[in-house]
């Protein structure tokens, strides 16, 4: 078995990245090959976090210019990034994978709120924990001059 470099990780994939040759939405295949390689850092014991996008169901900015209100925009896109986790989820579990998906929004039927020191106990444990829907730490944005 190959060593690895690092010990805990943070990964940052794409929505579109499961969209696969799909132009939107979710392939299941892109889900199980994306699946297949987390495993094999899970293989060499890295300690995995895991960030989505939500970009192949929602663009916030795209929904903005046709007019929509930006929070309400970048919401939408929250939970498009939830849609994704839950589904990635899945892929990691049919891999025999422990996952844990951690939301800042309250979805506790769903998943986990995020709580940094329980994402950490998780990666000790050896579960990959994926993060949705933000951290909560939402900055804000200075008004724009009429």
């Amino acid at each position: 078995m190959r060593q690895a470099r690092f010990r805990r990780v943070m990964l940052k994939i794409s929505g579109e990245s499961l969209k696969g040759s799909s132009p939107s939405g979710i392939d299941p295949e892109a889900v199980k090959y994306l699946a297949q390689q987390i495993g094999c850092a899970h293989e060499m014991n890295v300690e995995l976090a895991v960030v989505i996008g939500g970009g192949n169901i929602w663009r916030g900015e795209a929904a903005e210019a046709e007019g929509m209100d930006r929070a309400t925009a970048d919401y939408a896109g929250m939970l498009a990034t939830l849609i994704n986790a839950l589904a990635l989820q899945d892929g990691l579990e049919r891999q025999n994978i422990t996952t844990r998906t951690q939301s800042a929004l309250q979805m506790q039927a769903v998943a986990e709120p995020y709580i940094r020191r329980r994402a950490i106990r998780h990666l000790e444990k050896g579960r990959v924990v994926l993060f949705a829907a933000g951290t909560g730490n939402c900055g804000t944005r200075s008004p724009t001059p009429s």
